[in-house]
């Protein structure tokens, strides 16, 4: 019988072999390493007692081999529309790249005052996923986006074993652009950590859609923080499938009010699968807007879990929000946890929210069999049709990276 992780003593047991099998904090990033394995020794793993983690069961985690990253290809092929970078977690990015007009490092100075910045913004610094992060990081990408610039980037990851950690810091200057699509793919059993913090000036947009495509052995934990100040717009989508076990955490604060937040999500889980987003919205001014949709599809013993935090404090007048939970259970076996919660203390505002779970539908069945579709393709075209109001948001790299036939639907 295996142990689970649950137990307090498998967890510290566990949490204190990672950490001693570290080599010693190097690099770039050695005093950020040495802050997080020193808060990971204070904190231990997570525990089903506290609110945010009751529904994620971290027993994967104990089987995982967490030792340094196997390096691997990614599935997708080159692009020319755009620059594309491999990130290995073992490398420099950078290293022979030669970036476009508008795109240009940051320099130590700047990476040492932004680097955490965005985190502690968006009340994420010592979240223990972002601590694991700062644990095990050794390489870093910091990059600007110049003024007036429109740029495009790809950024691409494979995991083949190992734990693989990514960290990002985005500089987005007044009226920048940027297009920034990501593939994660886990091609053995591992853990990817991923920390990405954006921080937009006025007017600036930043449009990101992440594809993440694992296998039941493997887990991914990811963070996106974003600072949005005035008239920036900020689109954030996610695709998730496959993952034994896949928690997403975005996290974006308007700090003076009058941007613009969409949010877009898709989990697909079967099996026994495990898929948990937590996102927060924190609007610190007035005139702010959030349009969010977050998806899932469960099937098998695939459990679903979301909760939706937007806090709306009395600075935030005018402020125009809208949160939708919609989920497809495709098994008795299957199981939905879901939460959009707002907290409204201004009192000019528009607000709602809304939940739904439901399973396919008996007459759109019906009618598409009596057009002389065969079941089995009926309730494939329902299923895709579910999941393309989240796949037509992610920038077209993203979008040609998960083919609906390549997350597997019949068998989600």
């Amino acid at each position: 019988m295996t142990a689970s992780l649950s137990a307090p003593t498998n967890r510290a047991a566990w949490l204190e072999q990672w950490l001693s099998s570290l080599p010693p904090a190097s690099g770039p990033l050695a005093a950020v390493q040495q802050r997080g394995r020193d808060a990971l020794a204070q904190q231990g793993v997570p525990s089903s007692r506290m609110e945010d983690w009751r529904f994620t069961d971290l027993s994967l985690l104990k089987g995982l081999p967490l030792g340094a990253p196997q390096a691997a290809q990614p599935a997708a092929g080159s692009s020319a529309a755009s620059l594309r970078l491999n990130l290995d977690g073992s490398s420099d990015p950078l290293a022979g790249v030669t970036l476009p007009e508008g795109l240009e490092p940051l320099s130590a100075s700047e990476v040492a005052q932004g680097l955490g910045h965005t985190l502690a913004a968006t009340s994420c610094e010592q979240h223990w996923p972002v601590e694991l992060n700062h644990a095990s990081a050794t390489q870093l990408l910091a990059l600007r986006v110049k003024s007036r610039t429109s740029a495009s980037l790809e950024l691409v990851s494979a995991c083949a074993g190992g734990m693989l950690p990514l960290r990002i810091l985005l500089v987005l200057e007044e009226k920048a652009e940027l297009d920034l699509s990501q593939l994660i793919e886990a091609q053995r059993a591992g853990l990817v950590s991923v920390v990405i913090e954006a921080h937009l000036a006025r007017s600036a947009q930043l449009r990101h859609g992440l594809v993440a495509l694992g296998n039941s052995d493997a887990a991914l934990f990811s963070h996106i923080a974003v600072e949005q100040e005035p008239e920036s717009q900020a689109a954030l989508s996610n695709v998730a499938a496959g993952w034994g076990l896949a928690r997403h955490e975005p996290r974006l604060v308007q700090v003076d009010g009058q941007a613009h937040s969409t949010l877009r999500g898709l989990q697909l889980v079967g099996g026994q699968q495990i898929a948990d987003t937590h996102s927060y919205v924190q609007f610190s001014g007035p005139e702010g807007e959030l349009d969010q949709v977050h998806k899932a599809v469960a099937a098998g013993q695939g459990r679903s879990v979301f909760n939706g935090a937007v806090r709306v404090p009395r600075e935030a007048q005018q402020t125009n929000a809208a949160q939708l939970s919609r989920n497809l259970l495709l098994s008795d076996r299957a199981r939905i946890d879901t939460k959009p919660e707002l907290e409204i203390v201004a009192d000019d505002v528009k607000c709602a929210h809304g939940a739904t779970v439901s399973s396919l539908q008996t007459d759109e069945l019906f009618y598409l069999q009596s057009r002389g579709i065969g079941a089995e393709q009926a309730a494939g075209l329902l299923k895709r049709a579910f999941c393309e109001e989240v796949l037509r948001t992610l920038p077209e790299p993203a979008r040609q990276w998960c083919p609906l036939d390549q997350l597997e639907l019949e068998s989600a």
